[in-house]
């Protein structure tokens, strides 16, 4: 009773025209999973399901989220449906899925409920805590317990996750801990021709890259610099800029303020023996640059608006990871490298130069980029138990 209460209230609170909906494609022949991902991180271990019942399994994938994913073969990509009875019933109708994951808790009402009236198996996996869809929070009774009962599985990250859902009403037999699942390898690619002619170049010179370096920050990356060419005078810092354009006007005021040798990409420049500072400037390259440099600054993270990269990225390829108190929509990301001891936060331009000076030892920076590494590879037991689990209810066990 208090479920359907809780339902008819949500509904109520959103009467307004939802607007025109992203245009679906043809519906793939045969069997559909889908795969709901609320957020670009949570996104990166849907990903990795996604891709082992693509490659695997030979399954299509509707892939659902509100940010932008990159194109890949054998997934649909598609914005989750305005949450409303006649959106997700059209949805519901065209793409017919055999079986439904959500993932870190987000409940969207009307979809679940309509899901669960054509008896779709849900799953909840990388399961945190439980939360009606953000735009649509209020005050519904019944309704969060009643959805959560509808889960076939409940699949938390931790203890603390696996309590927020049993305080939210799902069954206790459906609950269980199983932890983070693996992530989508987040290395970019890179032409290795052009690293070993760069590793050539730069030989066994010390170098750290500033990613993505907005112009509020370029006055910390100067000064961190200077402070560490007196601990190794050899040193070379690369640069990509957030704003190509400020490339030149950057290089000319370290030259002139600094005295430094500056070298730039976009001019065909190479970063020779007596180069102080390179500035990437060409069109994305940054697989190429983490792969160069054992240690990353993320650019945004100080003085900016936000980190402007993800951690990851560089986590990925080796190279140790520093970060400013401004993490802006990898703050998960970053808590979890910080909880693993896989990340170096500073909170001023004075803490960027000393961490920096810090992690020219070589040994300190290895240990660094070693615990960020692993925390990009782990969780592959947790994506296999769930691969297996949508094997087995998909063949009816």
């Amino acid at each position: 009773m208090a479920y359907s209460l809780g339902l008819t209230l949500y509904n109520l609170s959103n009467r307004r025209d939802p607007g025109a909906q992203a245009e679906r494609p043809p519906r793939p022949a045969g069997r559909l999973v889908w795969l709901h991902a609320p957020n670009p991180e949570i996104a990166r271990s849907m990903l990795e399901l996604a891709r082992r019942l693509i490659e695997d399994d030979g399954l299509p994938v509707l892939f659902t989220c509100p940010a932008d994913i990159a194109p890949r073969a054998g997934l649909v990509l598609q914005p989750p449906p305005a949450d409303t009875p006649a959106e997700a019933r059209a949805f519901l109708d065209h793409w017919r899925p055999e079986i439904a994951l959500f993932s870190e808790g987000e409940l969207r009402p009307v979809l679940i409920h309509e899901s669960t009236e054509r008896r779709i198996p849900l799953l909840m996996v990388a399961a945190r805590s439980p939360y009606i869809l953000r735009e649509r929070d209020g005050w519904y009774p019944g309704l969060v317990r009643g959805l959560l009962a509808t889960f076939r599985n409940v699949l938390a990250i931790d203890e603390a996750s696996a309590r927020a859902f049993r305080k939210a009403g799902a069954p206790l037999s459906t609950v269980e801990v199983l932890g983070k699942m693996e992530e989508e390898s987040a290395a970019l690619p890179h032409l290795e021709a052009e690293r070993e002619s760069l590793a050539r170049l730069l030989a066994t010179r010390p170098v750290w890259l500033a990613a993505s370096l907005p112009e509020a920050e370029e006055t910390a990356a100067i000064a961190a610099h200077r402070a560490a060419l007196r601990l190794a005078h050899r040193l070379l810092l690369i640069i990509v800029p957030d704003d190509p354009a400020r490339a030149e006007p950057l290089g000319q005021r370290m030259e002139e303020t600094e005295g430094w040798t500056v070298a730039l990409r976009s001019k065909e420049q190479e970063p020779d023996p007596e180069t102080e500072v390179y500035i990437a400037d060409t069109p994305d390259e940054y697989g190429l640059w983490y792969r160069l440099a054992p240690i990353t600054f993320m650019g945004g993270s100080l003085a900016g608006q936000g980190c402007l990269r993800d951690p990851l990225e560089a986590a990925a390829l080796g190279s140790a990871i520093l970060y400013g108190p401004r993490p802006g929509r990898f703050g998960t990301t970053f808590g979890r490298l910080g909880a693993a001891r896989a990340a170096r936060a500073v909170g001023s331009a004075p803490d960027l130069a000393e961490a920096l000076g810090d992690l020219l030892s070589p040994d300190r920076a290895a240990r660094l980029a070693q615990a960020a590494w692993a925390v990009t590879s782990d969780g592959a037991e947790v994506t296999d138990h769930i691969h297996m689990l949508i094997r087995a209810i998909m063949d009816g066990e």
